[in-house]
């Protein structure tokens, strides 16, 4: 069948199994490029299909030769219905990692479950004996509480005042002013609920009972925090709350890894385009304007950059880990510089639905947001 990108709104709707395969290997092939990295053994990535996840697990198995198990959740292609990309991509990774030698298998099912934290302590148990790293990079909109059967949904509003900015429509290129209104207080708990560290906790405390993680363990959680002039819809929104609970739990749980000498980490990352930032008001808008400035400075990265730089460079050092005031690892570090941030402002200042194409990279921004998935690439029909 024929294969074009299909849309609900800002959702791309199927994906193209070639086109994921395909974004797979270039990403495996760039980190082959690079020298290998002493890092972990064994290693699960919770939340393996995409953005962050994928690209640690690509880092893990093709940079440091790590075992790695994925949990994700998707479904098979139909004879009338595309798979979902993080059912191609984690398919890919599988068979391109066992095709070299290395191990890599999959758990496919809700991850906030106690069913699917079970069924992948047995699989370690079974196959890795125990794991040094466990990445957590779970993005939901939904998570139903494993202990209660309740229902909760994240959403993506400012607290207190409505917010109003500028946003772009990355399809047709139209600036426009965004209104969002405050959420209640139901919706900010739910956001926490669903987007901030309690299920992180769940799962390492259910490693941790299992004995299931190595001495000196790691696990890694990420997050963002971004400029002042996204702060109200996001930082200091809903999903700036789950954050703050995610920061909040990863000195909890570091605390509680002291018996194994383990380490919680909460890793801060680029402003990069993902499935949920194109969904957020003012954010493509941003992210535009920062790929124009950042690709012109030489110092853009995408994931798998961000990720190998992350190894290379903080997680697997022979000195002390560099991190923040709040015990956060900066790889955003590049983006919040001075000058990068100031030239940002003034394109912001600068830009309406006539210049939008000359001052920001929104052509790149739509590249980049079709390679999600499969779409665009030149080598795939």
């Amino acid at each position: 069948m024929e294969i074009k990108p299909r849309f609900r709104g800002f959702i791309c709707t199927n994906a193209h199994p070639d086109g994921c395969r395909e974004q797979v290997r270039k990403q495996i092939e760039y980190i082959k490029e690079q020298p290998k990295i002493t890092g972990p053994k064994n290693v699960l990535v919770i939340g393996a299909s995409k953005g962050f996840g994928l690209a640690a697990r690509i880092v893990s198995a093709f940079g440091a030769g790590a075992n790695t198990i994925g949990i994700f959740s998707g479904k098979p292609g139909t004879a009338r219905r595309t798979a979902s990309p993080g059912w191609y991509n984690t398919t890919a990774l599988e068979e391109m990692a066992n095709a070299e030698g290395i191990y890599a298998k999959n758990v496919n099912g809700d991850a906030f479950s106690h069913e699917i934290k079970q069924e992948t302590i047995d699989l370690i148990r079974q196959d890795l004996g125990k794991v040094d790293l466990v990445v957590y990079s779970l993005a939901a909109g939904k998570r139903v509480d494993p202990s209660t059967g309740e229902s909760h949904y994240s959403v993506l509003k400012p607290i207190g005042t409505t917010y109003t900015n500028k946003t772009v429509d990355f399809h047709t290129g139209e600036v426009t002013q965004a209104e969002l209104t405050p959420a209640t207080e139901q919706e900010i708990a739910d956001t926490v609920k669903v987007m901030g560290g309690e299920d992180w906790k769940e799962w390492i405390y259910a490693l941790k009972e299992a004995d299931v993680l190595s001495e000196g363990a790691k696990t890694i959680a990420f997050s963002y925090i971004g400029p002042e002039m996204t702060f109200p819809i996001y930082r200091n929104g809903t999903i700036g709350q789950a954050k703050d609970h995610l920061e909040a739990t990863a000195h909890e749980l570091t605390k509680d890894l002291e018996a194994i000498n383990g380490q919680a980490i909460v890793t801060v990352c680029k402003g990069l385009v993902t499935q949920s930032s194109t969904a957020i008001p003012v954010v493509p808008l941003y992210i535009s304007a920062l790929y124009k400035v950042m690709k012109e400075k030489g110092i853009h990265e995408g994931t798998i950059e961000q990720m190998h730089r992350l190894y290379r460079d903080f997680l697997y050092t022979d000195g002390t880990m560099l991190t923040d005031d709040q015990d956060r690892i900066r790889i955003d570090d590049w983006e919040m510089r001075d000058d990068v941030q100031q030239e940002v402002a003034d394109i912001w200042e600068k830009v309406n639905s006539d210049n939008i194409y000359e001052l920001t990279d929104l052509r790149g921004f739509r590249e980049e947001f079709f390679h999600l998935f499969g779409f665009e690439l030149d080598s795939v029909e």
